[in-house]
């Protein structure tokens, strides 16, 4: 069920990705509708009318489920499901359903954990029984969900807590890895891109691993670094996230913060699009939109066209983006052109910064010499100054001691 609050071009995208988003989720999708609304019913978001003629199709086709492609309060999730006798989710629920499926590792169902209690907080208010009966088997039912009934808003937030605190730990742990490689100076590359457009594929022909890859949206959610060794620069590390998605849920993005972090820390962004997909110019904007979110617009992006051997050749010159490359990371095609691209972009980033360190700082002049290139320093009887080179992550990581 799809509601227009945009472009029709943007609804009917939308829509044909929440069908796919419910296959995905183990959904069979048996048909979809659109409202043209003014202004929202604040009862149940969309008209009367529409109310019941949804009904007519869940009696007739015997429909256990049926998904909005708009947030939901509590109590419109209560009212529909009480009017259609069916389970009602909207598209975070579903996205975050699909989550629950997908976590395998203890970090990562922690994540969805977290995910889905602050998803189900607000939806508490006026609305406790409607929207947390989710007992039973089926697509909305899977973590935390199944004892929600049991959990007060106090207990929710006592977990919430205990959530976090847990994802602290993994977050230092992760940090003390990037903290090594950085005395190493190991430079490091990020994948990110929307979701199912060849992340994992690609990470395996670069670093000859075997990760875990399928046709689906969001086979990857915990993140994964490999080694890969560039023969222009020497070696390096590339480290595969979790994809994006149109309206993700900001929920998942606050759960996800030590995962994005990884994305967050890397010298180089490798932007992996899917050449061949209709919606590939929307799927980037959303990217895009994502990366000025979480303020990674000042990194270098290397624009990855994958796919590119089941796409028209004559769509690769309507690409104006650069630096770009296109490849067909399931047949190896281009990679070869890709690892150039990123030893050059990484040998180009390198700059000779002057840093000034106070005299109770100058103990910090070790740190700097262990992930960086010192080419010489001044001393002075305030201080000392250094000039270092740098790449852009170190120099933001730097910018305290940054000479104006």
């Amino acid at each position: 069920m799809g509601l227009k609050t945009e472009s029709f071009v943007e609804l009917k995208e939308s829509l044909a990705e929440l069908e796919e988003l419910a296959f995905a989720a183990g959904a069979e999708v048996v048909g979809s509708l659109v409202q043209v609304l003014p202004q929202y019913n604040p009862a149940t978001l969309m008209g009367a009318g529409k109310v019941q003629e949804i009904k007519k199709m869940v009696v007739d086709g015997q429909v256990s489920l049926v998904v909005i492609d708009h947030p939901l309060t509590g109590s419109q999730t209560r009212n529909l499901e009480k009017e259609w006798g069916a389970r009602v989710l909207d598209r975070s629920q579903l996205i975050l359903d699909i989550f629950a499926q997908r976590a395998t590792s203890h970090e990562g169902k922690l994540q969805v954990e977290l995910a889905q209690m602050l998803d189900q907080l607000p939806r508490m208010v006026g609305a406790w029984l409607g929207s947390l009966s989710r007992m039973g088997g089926g697509i909305g039912t899977r973590g935390p969900g199944e004892t929600a009934l049991e959990l007060d808003r106090r207990r929710i937030r006592e977990r919430v807590k205990q959530i976090r605190k847990q994802l602290e730990v993994v977050q230092q742990s992760r940090a003390q890895h990037r903290s090594l490689r950085r005395r190493q100076k190991v430079p490091s590359f990020a994948l990110i891109g929307y979701t199912n457009t060849g992340k994992s594929t690609l990470l395996n022909q670069l670093t000859q691993s075997q990760v875990f890859t399928k046709d689906q949206v969001f086979a990857t959610l915990d993140p994964t670094t490999r080694k890969i060794h560039l023969a222009e620069f020497g070696p390096a590390v590339i480290t595969d996230t979790v994809g994006f998605i149109r309206k993700l849920p900001t929920h998942l993005i606050d759960a996800f913060k030590a995962t994005l972090e990884e994305t967050a820390e890397a010298d180089i962004l490798l932007h992996v699009i899917d050449l061949n997909s209709p919606q590939m110019d929307q799927q980037m904007r959303e990217v895009e939109k994502l990366i000025q979110e979480f303020g990674w617009q000042d990194k270098p992006i290397i624009y990855v066209y994958n796919k590119a051997d089941k796409a028209p050749f004559e769509k690769q010159f309507q690409v104006k983006t650069h630096p770009r490359v296109f490849v067909s990371a399931l047949k190896g095609d281009g990679l070869d052109k890709l690892r150039r691209l990123m030893g050059e972009t990484l040998n180009s980033l390198n700059q000779s910064i002057e840093l000034y360190f106070p005299r109770d700082q100058e103990h910090r002049i070790y740190e700097l010499g262990r992930e960086s290139q010192i080419q010489k320093t001044e001393t002075g009887s305030q201080g000392t100054i250094c000039h270092a080179l740098l790449t852009p992550a170190q120099i933001s990581r730097w910018s305290e001691f940054l000479v104006k």
